[in-house]
């Protein structure tokens, strides 16, 4: 979908070429029409409109990076992180479907599936599937591999028995990256990824979690009671879906990184638009020099922020190391949106307790990137690895 332009000049890493400035400003146009004027109900009732995704399909969005010969826009990682920051500076519930779509579950198929696999799923995944990506359990969040969902293989087909927790996605997804263990005694050498259909036997969709924030995303419980799947929908090799899961989750964590500078970009421009329009001792409280130091601290961290995210986003392009990019990542972006969020809130003052105003929920929204896919403490156990040598 795009090409990096000549210059005589060197390009900045993180600048962005005339056709990915068109693509970003395309999803901006497009957020701002059909997603915000949805927000705040799909927020209230916690269901995300079918409608809406029906037309990421239709725009290519839930399959950015995927070939043309499989159904997919052969874009860029890089594209796929623009729209999840510019859908989530709209509401947070949007930027996360395409997250996972893009960043966890096709990712996932481009890399391990074999060819059959690719053919049989990457063109419905780019047209009609929502895709899910189940590691977590009761018993297994940071401690990812202590899972206790078990895979045995019967003849033709493997049985699962177990339960996930905390699956986004999980209401509307047709397919299933399921993570199991084939031998609890192997520890993380046993763990080994499955492509689960919805409509397999024994498998359930469970509850829907009533969350603090990105409400209208579904996070929901799977349920396995001998589900059956064919032995041609193990992903990858038996015994190797730690490396899927480890390798797939580096790269979702620029995709958190996205979902929380498009939040806290959403956030700080709520307040500073609110700033200028409230006025208190005879003038708008954006002449305040109290109020112009929050902000211009704010806009500094958003863009530093932000150029971290490209940063790794244009790493993993590039086909460079950035597992430590990607956690420095997350963990910062994280921060600046809790900041961001809270601060916005503030300069609303009462107004913005209330749910008649917008920042409130970009404070709700802003929490779970310090907790999903990697929390806060275990990306910083990342980076010390690494930077302490």
């Amino acid at each position: 979908m795009s090409e990096v332009i000549a210059s005589e000049k060197p390009q900045p890493l993180v600048a962005l070429t005339e056709d990915e400035t068109l693509f970003r400003d395309n999803i901006r146009q497009f957020a701002e029409e059909r997603i915000r004027p949805l927000s705040k109900e799909m927020d209230e009732k916690g269901v995300f409109d079918r409608d809406l995704i029906r037309e990421f399909f239709h725009l290519g969005l839930m399959g950015i990076e995927v070939p043309e010969q499989y159904g997919g826009a052969a874009g860029s990682f890089f594209e796929a992180i623009l729209a999840v920051e510019e859908f989530s500076r709209v509401d947070a519930s949007a930027g996360v479907v395409v997250d996972v779509q893009n960043t966890l579950v096709n990712n996932a198929l481009l890399r391990w599936a074999n060819e059959e696999q690719k053919k049989r799923y990457l063109p419905r995944l780019t047209s009609e599937w929502v895709g899910a990506y189940a590691l977590s359990e009761a018993g297994s969040g940071s401690d990812a591999f202590a899972l206790a969902t078990k895979a045995e293989l019967k003849g033709s087909e493997y049985v699962l028995n177990g339960r996930k927790l905390w699956i986004t996605n999980g209401k509307e997804a047709g397919l299933f990256i399921v993570f199991a263990t084939l031998d609890p005694a192997a520890g993380y050498k046993g763990i080994t990824a499955f492509l689960v259909e919805k409509d397999f036997p024994g498998f359930t969709v469970g509850k829907k979690e009533d969350k603090l924030g990105i409400r209208a995303s579904s996070t929901c419980e799977l349920i396995l009671e001998d589900c059956r799947v064919p032995k041609e929908n193990l992903l990858g090799e038996a015994g190797k879906g730690y490396k899927i899961a480890i390798e797939t989750l580096n790269e979702g964590r620029i995709g958190i990184g996205a979902q929380m500078i498009g939040v806290a970009r959403g956030a700080l421009e709520s307040a500073i638009k609110y700033a200028q329009e409230r006025k208190q001792f005879g003038k708008p409280i954006s002449e305040f020099q109290g109020i112009q130091f929050q902000l211009a601290q704010a806009a500094t961290e958003v863009e530093a922020a932000r150029l971290m995210v490209y940063n790794s986003a244009r790493m993993k392009d590039a086909g460079m190391n950035f597992v430590k990019e990607a956690a420095m990542t997350k963990l910062y972006s994280s921060q600046v949106a809790e900041r961001v969020t809270s601060l916005a809130l503030e300069v609303y003052g009462g107004y913005g307790f209330t749910k008649d105003y917008p920042v409130e929920k970009y404070w709700r929204d802003s929490k779970i990137g310090a907790i999903y896919e990697g929390t806060s403490n275990m990306q910083l156990q990342t980076i010390a690895k690494l930077v302490i040598k």
